[in-house]
């Protein structure tokens, strides 16, 4: 199976992707001794952060190998040395691992490992080239690039012929090897495909004489300097296809236009004596449109570069690294990829969508634990200042044999600033003061006592600093007779004396506008400016022990992880993954 054994295979869903695969598998169309029936890759270019959208295609073309007991290559696209880096391929390979996906496949010789380059196959690459040029299909032209993309047209106005079109194939050949044997500048020359004698009238831009080597002198970071032309996307993803024996190769929308080059390069190659029918097929799904996200590659690595965010792991960035360093599960967002389908109609997924499977996944796995977010000193006038009371709370309500967490109620805690109004609104139930003749309210601190409140002190600026109570001593939650006491308030709270400090990140969505980049639009206005905040919080004492990558529901307040990156020892650093709820609005 191409996917790892331990990640979750969600339940199929029908979709017209599944459906082209099955009836190839019941025509037997991809029947082939020593190969598996289904053969997908994901073919990503080493030259950025992989992102949500990237997400949906892993999954797909992962997914659909694992579910037709195939097998997913992993290809790097590495044909533009002046934009790739080791450092997207590391990044992009431990995304794919992280989100459950693996390369290697169990074959009849034992483990295969299918990562693959397109920089494997120069040589068949560059070979194929010079066939095409002595068999007529390509010639070198020598335009400039103003004037070859003038007379390219538009979609309007058909191209004009090259003046180089009709170069003698001798000419063209030895200008080829010149061009790889470094004798000219870039864009001195460029290697160019003839579809058809009319190519440069087709309607389709993508047949009008397509590029399909250029000269680039640049060192690249798996061939060095033993190349200086480059074979272009269009040429390599389809030959790199057929020298892997893809069965199915999935790409998104964009490249529907792109499909008739494809289909004819493979079938002249094949007709040359390169490969063997049938030939892989390209198939489109519409790519994913997410809601208060921008996914060009472009516009992030400005959010990076303008330090609006921290890096490309920020948690508010939608990279498969910011969303796993949010706390993100590899379950969540391939729950998600499955919950959205795979259509041909391009639309807009919300974001409430994504939270809303995070949230379900999260629920049943995530320990809980209280956290006091925005403290305000709790005063138990009526208790010991040295005296304490074991607490208990179970560690999830729902699983009673994970056990329970233990923490102690002592004179001096800490509450939620907003658990206590002076003068309290309608339907308010949590803590007030005395108000003429009536006492205070009554609260229950959860899993502690029932209190009511009796007074409470400010500052020289007025701020009310702390709440004082008095607790009644056999109202303690789990004790006989502590039914007794009816209160609609019931909050959390944590002990002074033990609690952990910890800095908390508060982090939102990063954008305001729904579609931020849509229409033209400046993404960088829509920036919402309170995508992040940090607060000094106070949590029960057991959260000290908590691990980076750790999750964790605090009670009342949301899904947190211990930051994987600045958690220490006995100091975790928290981000907040998402709320309990869906209830976001644009502040």
């Amino acid at each position: 199976m191409s996917n790892d054994k331990n990640s979750p295979a969600p339940a199929l869903t029908s979709n017209f992707l599944r459906a082209i695969v099955e009836a190839d598998l019941a025509a037997g169309t991809h029947s082939r001794a020593g190969l598996p029936p289904v053969i997908t890759r994901f073919p990503p270019e080493p030259n950025g952060y992989l992102h949500i959208g990237h997400a949906k295609s892993i999954c797909l073309n992962f997914g659909l190998a694992r579910d037709y007991d195939g097998r997913c290559h992993l290809r790097f696209d590495d044909t533009n040395p002046a934009k790739e880096e080791q450092e997207y391929v590391d990044t992009i390979i431990d995304s794919v691992k992280w989100l459950g996906f693996s390369y290697d496949h169990a074959g009849p010789q034992g483990t295969e490992h299918h990562l693959h380059y397109a920089s494997d196959y120069f040589d068949q690459l560059y070979a194929m080239a010079e066939y095409l040029i002595t068999a007529g299909f390509a010639y070198v032209d020598s335009q400039s690039a103003d004037d070859m993309a003038a007379n390219r047209g538009n979609f309007g106005t058909p191209g004009k012929n090259s003046p180089f079109r009709d170069r003698p194939r001798e000419e063209s050949l030895q200008l080829f090897r010149d061009m790889k044997a470094g004798k000219f500048a870039d864009g001195e020359h460029i290697l160019r495909a003839k579809t058809s004698d009319d190519a440069m009238a087709s309607p389709n831009m993508n047949l009008r004489d397509p590029a399909i080597y250029r000269i680039r002198h640049a060192h690249h970071v798996r061939t060095g300097d033993a190349w200086c032309i480059y074979p272009m996307y269009d040429y390599t993803h389809p030959i790199s296809d057929a020298l892997e024996q893809i069965t199915h190769s999935i790409c998104t929308l964009e490249f529907q236009d792109h499909r008739p080059f494809y289909d004819w390069l493979l079938a002249t190659l094949a007709e040359g004596g390169f490969f063997q029918q049938p030939v892989p097929r390209q198939y489109e799904f519409s790519r994913l449109n997410l809601t208060y996200v921008v996914t060009s590659k472009r516009k992030l690595r400005q959010l990076v570069d303008e330090k609006i965010v921290d890096g490309w792991d920020d948690p508010r960035m939608p990279t498969i690294v910011g969303l796993r360093r949010r706390g993100y599960t590899p379950e969540a967002i391939q729950l998600f990829c499955e919950r959205i389908g795979v259509t041909k109609s391009d639309g807009w997924i919300d974001m409430s969508t994504l939270e809303g499977c995070l949230r379900e996944d999260l629920d049943p796995k995530a320990p809980r634990a209280t956290a006091v977010l925005r403290p305000l000193k709790l005063i138990v006038d009526n208790f010991g200042e040295h005296d304490s009371v074991d607490c208990q709370s179970p560690v999830h309500p729902h699983f009673p044999e994970r056990g329970v967490r233990n923490f102690p109620f002592t004179r001096e805690l800490w509450i939620e600033a907003d658990d206590f109004m002076e003068t309290p609104s309608k339907g308010y139930f949590r803590y007030y003061p005395p108000i003429g003749d009536a006492p205070g309210s009554r609260v229950r601190l959860r899993h502690g006592f029932v209190t009511e409140c009796v007074g409470y002190d400010k500052d020289a600026d007025g701020k009310v600093i702390a709440v004082h109570v008095k607790h009644f001593p056999d109202s303690k939650s789990g004790t006989p007779g502590s039914d007794n006491y009816k209160v609609k308030g019931n909050i959390h709270w944590v002990s002074a004396a033990t609690a952990l400090q910890a800095e908390v990140r508060l982090y939102d969505r990063l954008f305001s506008d729904p579609q931020p980049d849509a229409g033209g639009k400046d993404f960088i206005g829509a920036l919402n400016p309170n995508a992040k905040e940090v607060v000094t919080a106070y949590l029960e004492p057991g959260m000290s022990a908590a691990l980076p990558d750790q999750r964790y529901q605090f009670e009342r307040h949301g899904y947190f992880v211990a930051d994987r990156v600045d958690s220490t020892a006995g100091k975790p650093v928290f981000n907040r993954i998402v709320t309990l709820k869906d209830s976001w609005v644009a502040k």
